[in-house]
């Protein structure tokens, strides 16, 4: 799949037309719905999978609110944040909108989105998981409706650890150093694979907040050149120079952890656990001796937990309308409906309370354990990556740093202070 990205100097341009656009923006009242009022709702490559599910959605909420209609647009995800920042500065953005946190943050730091503190009383707010929330606050106001969850899990190949002489997959990032070691030994093969490269995912990072490493403090400056920032990278370096990291994590992104593992070269595999139904179809004699397990996790017991929000920009015509749809479509009955259609986790704690996400019977397919597994950990969960502007340039700058670490071209101390100087004079 082909991703354009724009100039520099044309995302330049779309920023400050936005901000501009923002700052002149009166405040208005919303208009009464009467016959004809019309609102519009994005959402992500939803299409075509789940049409009947959103079409039946909305003719429900249409019937409850008479002269009401709902236009529905999905949009593809590759086009979704180019298409939004272009209707945002436009003026023509739509009166709801599905966005992960990482991009609606940006645009929050911005005063795209309504306030919703302003909108959704406190009983509610208070009906979605707390942490899930607090993920969709930025400088004390709330910019998101939480929707559904993926949580990562890990899934293991049991004959491998038994080949190793691992009787349980580890949990903690210390239990997979000695795990990886005795699976290097034992059988030649790797533990895992976690990828380095900087485009790619953010499961590395994650791990070091996962560690204790807090990445940028208040003010958004740099915080991980400390302590637990050095025993992070530490970490890495000594599994890497044990020959206990396939040397593809220098190089190659996630898929070829999916490679790897679906190929049986590989004892465990981060991922989802809708997943299962993958490794069935592409590698059955591997998914057969498969298994799911807790995700793993650092000294601080967090777990990693990704959000999609539903969002109301600032210009609407209809606020009041556009939070009473997205609460509509985020309420305890619809979360659950889509959560079971979708293969995802809900966002409110009645929804997640359902026997659907708790129970798991003795003749459950891997899917199902993998689930109940998934919903377990969200006590511990919540959005690891703090919603700070240009994260992606973060994560750049730590692994590039990180791979110079690796292939000895600097110190653990002069990467972080690299790193660190980098991301501060963003600021100055």
């Amino acid at each position: 799949m082909l991703v354009w990205r724009s100039p520099r100097w044309l995302q330049w341009c779309c920023w400050l037309l936005l901000g501009l656009c923002l700052a002149l923006l009166p405040s208005c009242v919303s208009p009464p719905a009467t016959n004809g009022t019309q609102i519009e709702f994005w959402t992500m490559q939803l299409q075509p999978k789940f049409t009947d599910y959103f079409n039946t959605l909305i003719a429900k909420f249409e019937a409850q609110h008479s002269g009401v209609k709902v236009r529905w647009v999905d949009v593809p995800w590759t086009a979704m944040q180019s298409k939004i920042l272009t209707a945002v500065s436009a003026r023509t953005a739509p009166d709801v909108v599905n966005l992960n946190p990482d991009f609606a943050s940006q645009l929050a730091a911005r005063n795209a989105w309504l306030n919703l503190n302003d909108y959704v009383p406190a009983a509610v707010r208070q009906s979605y998981l707390p942490k899930i929330w607090e993920a969709t606050t930025l400088d004390g106001q709330s910019f998101a409706v939480p929707w559904y969850l993926t949580s990562r899990i890990t899934i293991y190949n049991q004959d491998l650890l038994k080949a190793a002489g691992v009787e349980t997959p580890p949990q903690t990032y210390t239990e997979l150093a000695t795990v990886a070691k005795a699976v290097k030994e034992k059988t030649g093969k790797y533990a895992f694979f976690i990828t380095m490269v900087p485009e790619d995912s953010a499961e590395l990072m994650e791990s070091m907040v996962q560690m204790g490493v807090t990445l940028v403090d208040d003010e958004g400056r740099a915080a991980f050149n400390s302590p637990e920032g050095r025993a992070a990278f530490q970490y890495w370096l000594d599994l890497y120079r044990q020959g206990l990291l396939p040397p593809q994590v220098l190089t190659e992104g996630h898929r070829q952890g999916i490679e790897l593992y679906q190929s049986g070269q590989t004892a465990l595999l981060m991922t989802s656990p809708e997943f299962f139904n993958t490794i069935a179809t592409n590698a059955p004699t591997i998914a057969a001796v498969s298994a799911p397990a807790p995700q793993l996790t650092g000294e601080t017991g967090k777990k990693n937990v990704a959000v999609m929000n539903l969002l109301v920009p600032r210009q609407t015509q209809h606020p009041d309308l556009a939070v009473e749809f997205a609460l509509f479509v985020t309420n305890n009955e619809n979360q659950l409906a889509f959560a079971k259609a979708a293969n995802v986790l809900p966002s409110t704690q009645a929804a997640l309370d359902d026997p659907y996400f708790q129970s798991v019977g003795a003749t459950a397919t891997p899917v199902e354990r993998a689930r109940a597994v998934s919903a377990a950990q969200m006590s511990q969960a919540q959005v690891l990556i703090p919603p700070v502007r240009d994260i992606k340039q973060l994560q750049r700058l730590l692994y590039e740093n990180l791979q110079a670490v690796l292939l000895e071209r600097k110190t653990i101390d002069q990467a972080l202070n690299d790193a660190a100087t980098a991301w501060n004079s963003r600021l100055s």
